[in-house]
């Protein structure tokens, strides 16, 4: 089958196309024509207005699958990332069994070669994610396990951090951590501030995550590695990850893509769709990671994607669990930052940046090259609602509201999804 991608901006800063506005032919899965050319084709898309760059590759999604497919499953993940512009997940280890032995390495890869979005494993650190035992890592790492995690947990232990961070070195992995006092956060429903005083709801301070990332830079400082932080969210997390990158170390960091654009005022009405960790913070944190986000500091956006079931949400917001759906409104999300940030350096955070810290490869817009690709149409308004949502759970704040930005195709390992 041959589809024609017609007049669309190209971004991809190692393709010689990158910043024009071309006809793109893909046929049986692999990019043949690139140019001015009308060439006849099956489907013609005018992409006009449109953005075509490199398939998005996710830092850090949460599937629930094994053990909590009632969340989200395999089979979901990969329609509602598709949905979303995705066509590589980094996946977080906390399912049940977690992600630490070569059996749920295989459980999320295998078929990755015929799929449309693939998946990569991020292992687990400790065993069962509790901090306490270091897995297998350098047998993990064989078996195809792209980094190492505790995913939504911190690894709070300091001997286990560096511990892990001397075997990484082994075969130069990366070793990803949320840094969280757990005990600073203990029973925090909500950013600290004048907003969580006046809701009456137990704050999670600045400091729970700045003192945690401070302490790890150091440690890395003196065992030297490479050190993903995920998720950040204050100004002076960003500061602290900006000095370290200027003293030498290899540290990279992310921030999930609505953490820019909402602050703690959202949650005057107690919607626990955004009862995240970190929690959304003021809007002094909102523009550092804006900034951030301009001069480099921060080096990958994610979806953040963290779906929960209605038991888990449909509470009362000191009961509901943390997290929001954001695979399928992620989009949305870059269209709203491109108002501040530009469209080729957000394109950069979800594409080249992730795979070069995991060690994948990155592919190319360019002739004979295979159609690893999203068109994203920034002006498409859309709802999130019952019937456009593929994921198994609900929970985001665009749930039922109008918003603007959607992928509407991506193409991989010759399949595609159009919605055009």
């Amino acid at each position: 089958m041959k589809i024609l991608i017609q007049s669309a901006t190209i971004l991809n800063s190692n393709s010689p196309f990158h910043k024009k506005k071309k006809n793109v032919l893909i046929h049986n899965g692999r990019i043949t024509e690139v140019g001015d050319k009308k060439s006849t084709a099956d489907k013609v898309i005018d992409a006009t207005g449109m953005i075509l760059s490199v398939g998005w590759f996710d830092l850090g999604t949460y599937v629930g699958d094994p053990g909590y497919e009632q969340k989200e499953d395999v089979s979901s993940v990969l329609k509602t990332a598709a949905a979303g512009g995705f066509t590589e997940l980094a996946v977080l280890p906390n399912t049940n069994p977690p992600v630490q032995s070569k059996n749920e390495i295989s459980y999320l890869t295998n078929g990755n070669d015929n799929r449309l979005v693939q998946l990569h494993a991020i292992a687990s650190v400790t065993r069962d994610n509790k901090g306490e035992e270091l897995t297998e890592m350098i047998d993990l790492h064989e078996n195809g396990a792209v980094a190492f995690t505790d995913g939504l947990k911190p690894i709070w232990h300091t001997d286990i951090f560096l511990k892990a961070l001397q075997y990484v070195q082994k075969f130069n992995g990366l070793l990803i951590d949320h840094p969280e006092d757990s005990w600073l956060n203990s029973f925090g429903q909500m950013h600290e501030g004048l907003q969580s005083t006046m809701l009456g709801l137990k704050g999670m301070p600045r400091i729970a995550e700045e003192l945690a990332l401070s302490r790890n830079i150091e440690l890395l400082q003196y065992t030297g590695g490479r050190v993903h932080f995920a998720r950040l969210s204050t100004a002076k997390s960003i500061e602290l990850v900006k000095t370290a990158k200027k003293r030498g170390l290899k540290v990279s960091c992310d921030v999930t893509g609505y953490q820019p654009l909402l602050d703690d005022s959202l949650l005057d009405n107690f919607d626990t769709n955004y009862k995240v960790n970190p929690p959304i913070r003021e809007k002094a944190d909102r523009e550092a990671l804006i900034k951030g986000l301009n001069d480099g500091t921060i080096d990958v956006l994610c979806s953040g994607h963290l779906p929960q079931d209605d038991e888990s949400k449909n509470l009362e917001f000191d009961l509901a669990d943390f997290g929001m759906t954001n695979l399928q409104t992620f989009a949305s999300n870059l269209t709203t930052l491109s108002a501040s940030v530009n469209w080729e350096d957000l394109i950069e955070k979800v594409t080249t940046a992730p795979r070069i810290l995991l060690d994948r490869e990155v592919p190319v817009l360019d002739v004979d090259q295979k159609a690893n690709l999203t068109l994203i149409d920034p002006e498409h308004v859309w709802t999130l609602d019952a019937k456009s949502n593929l994921s198994k759970s609900k929970n985001s704040p665009w749930f039922g509201k109008q918003i603007k930005g959607k992928a509407v195709a991506v193409f991989n390992n010759s399949r595609n999804w159009l919605n055009v």
